[in-house]
């Protein structure tokens, strides 16, 4: 059996976790014990975390570590406060959560070559947030507002992080996958959230290629100094987030997965 190797990106200390057999790994301003890998050394983009959160720690292993991994080794990568789990399971505590950490591949797997998360659907927002947030939108096609089929990702993206910006940026995408990418958010009402995924040493390579590539060119266009607040300030980690749906669902043999939101009570 191949061995799975899950790192959990996070920017603050996450004491309870530890002693649990995933790879803390720290990013942004606050300082970490040697417990956890950080993005200080090497090839590292550390000074774009705030607009790129756990994209910084995904750049750095591209650029650094991922040429020392084993091509049948399986890769993961998860946050904070979300977790990968071995089935579906209700976590009702700290407890049952480190028991049903995935921590090794499911025989399931041998079929596929990625892992993403099962999906989060965007269709059926409230009406009084597509007249303040999609206002736009809705005068440009009115059915958005009673015709579920057209509440897509696009409106989702244009509602919360900025009108047109995510048709921006698919301008800036490379050919192979602009025109697709382009329609599956326009037709799409539901998403693999996170950037999260599992796989191995070669479609990790493309992926990162592929995407920072991407968000690279899109640094161009909308910059850092004018992305303010929760909606904005994170932009690049929210492309690359639906990106990740379409890319992982085009180019490689992938298996939606159980994940858990969960956050320690303090």
């Amino acid at each position: 059996m191949n061995k799975l190797q899950i790192y959990c990106v996070t920017n603050e200390r996450l004491k309870h976790m530890e002693d649990s057999k995933l790879v803390l790994a720290g990013v942004g301003k606050k300082k970490f014990s040697k417990n956890y890998i950080t993005c200080l050394r090497g090839k590292n983009i550390q000074h774009k975390e705030r607009n790129y959160s756990e994209l910084t720690f995904h750049y750095w292993f591209w650029k650094n570590q991922l040429k020392k991994c084993k091509s049948d080794t399986w890769i993961g990568f998860c946050q904070k406060r979300r977790f990968w789990l071995k089935n579906n399971t209700k976590i009702q505590n700290f407890k049952s959560l480190k028991e049903n950490l995935i921590l090794k591949p499911d025989k399931k797997w041998k079929k596929y070559n990625s892992i993403i998360c099962k999906p989060v659907r965007v269709d059926n927002p409230k009406k009084m947030k597509i007249i303040k947030r999609g206002w736009r939108n809705l005068l440009k096609d009115p059915s958005v507002f009673y015709n579920s089929k057209r509440q897509t990702i696009k409106l989702h993206f244009d509602m919360h992080h900025g009108y047109n910006v995510l048709d921006k940026a698919i301008n800036k995408l490379n050919n192979k996958d602009r025109n697709q990418f382009r329609k599956f958010v326009n037709e799409n009402t539901s998403f693999n959230p996170h950037i999260m995924f599992i796989s191995k040493k070669k479609i990790i390579k493309n992926w990162f290629n592929d995407l920072f590539n991407w968000l690279f060119k899109c640094e161009k266009i909308f910059g850092f100094s004018k992305l303010k607040g929760y909606d904005q300030e994170r932009l690049y980690a929210y492309l690359a987030e639906r990106y990740l749906s379409f890319w992982f669902r085009k180019h490689t043999k992938y298996l939606e997965w159980h994940w858990v939101f969960y956050q320690k009570k303090k």
